[in-house]
Protein backbone atom coordinates (compact mmCIF):
# COMPACT_ATOMS: atom_id res chain seq x y z
CA UNK A 1 0.00 0.00 0.00
CA UNK A 2 1.18 3.26 -0.77
CA UNK A 3 0.10 6.67 0.87
CA UNK A 4 0.45 9.58 -1.12
CA UNK A 5 0.13 13.47 -0.51
CA UNK A 6 -1.37 16.42 -2.26
CA UNK A 7 -0.02 19.89 -2.30
CA UNK A 8 -1.32 23.08 -4.02
CA UNK A 9 0.81 25.16 -5.72
CA UNK A 10 0.30 28.24 -8.39
CA UNK A 11 2.40 28.57 -11.66
CA UNK A 12 3.10 31.14 -14.33
CA UNK A 13 4.71 31.71 -17.53
CA UNK A 14 4.88 34.78 -20.27
CA UNK A 15 4.88 31.53 -22.75
CA UNK A 16 2.19 29.19 -22.49
CA UNK A 17 -0.36 27.12 -19.88
CA UNK A 18 2.33 23.91 -20.94
CA UNK A 19 5.15 26.05 -19.62
CA UNK A 20 3.54 26.71 -16.47
CA UNK A 21 2.69 23.75 -15.86
CA UNK A 22 6.35 22.45 -15.90
CA UNK A 23 7.33 25.49 -13.88
CA UNK A 24 5.62 24.22 -11.92
CA UNK A 25 6.88 20.29 -12.12
CA UNK A 26 10.79 21.62 -12.39
CA UNK A 27 10.26 24.19 -9.23
CA UNK A 28 8.38 21.54 -6.77
CA UNK A 29 11.21 18.78 -7.43
CA UNK A 30 13.49 21.16 -5.86
CA UNK A 31 12.53 19.84 -2.86
CA UNK A 32 9.34 17.61 -3.70
CA UNK A 33 10.53 13.78 -4.51
CA UNK A 34 8.62 11.27 -6.27
CA UNK A 35 6.29 13.09 -8.11
CA UNK A 36 3.35 10.95 -9.34
CA UNK A 37 1.21 13.74 -11.36
CA UNK A 38 -0.11 17.04 -11.28
CA UNK A 39 -3.84 17.88 -11.71
CA UNK A 40 -4.47 21.57 -13.36
CA UNK A 41 -7.51 23.06 -11.35
CA UNK A 42 -7.55 26.39 -12.76
CA UNK A 43 -6.49 28.30 -15.75
CA UNK A 44 -6.40 31.92 -15.65
CA UNK A 45 -4.36 34.67 -18.34
CA UNK A 46 -3.40 38.27 -17.16
CA UNK A 47 -4.44 40.99 -19.75
CA UNK A 48 -1.92 44.23 -20.96
CA UNK A 49 -2.94 46.13 -23.44
CA UNK A 50 -5.44 43.66 -24.66
CA UNK A 51 -3.06 41.03 -25.08
CA UNK A 52 -1.86 38.07 -23.02
CA UNK A 53 0.71 38.88 -20.26
CA UNK A 54 0.76 35.80 -18.33
CA UNK A 55 -0.32 32.39 -18.20
CA UNK A 56 -1.38 31.46 -14.78
CA UNK A 57 -2.04 27.47 -13.54
CA UNK A 58 -3.70 26.73 -9.92
CA UNK A 59 -2.21 22.66 -9.71
CA UNK A 60 -2.95 20.28 -7.36
CA UNK A 61 1.21 18.12 -6.97
CA UNK A 62 0.73 14.30 -5.79
CA UNK A 63 3.73 13.03 -4.67
CA UNK A 64 4.53 9.69 -2.49
CA UNK A 65 5.84 9.72 0.71
CA UNK A 66 8.53 7.55 2.28
CA UNK A 67 8.02 4.82 5.09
Amino acid sequence: MSVLKVIEILGNSKTSFEDAVQNVITEASKSVKDIKSVYVQDMQVSVKDNKIAEYRVNTKVTFGIKN
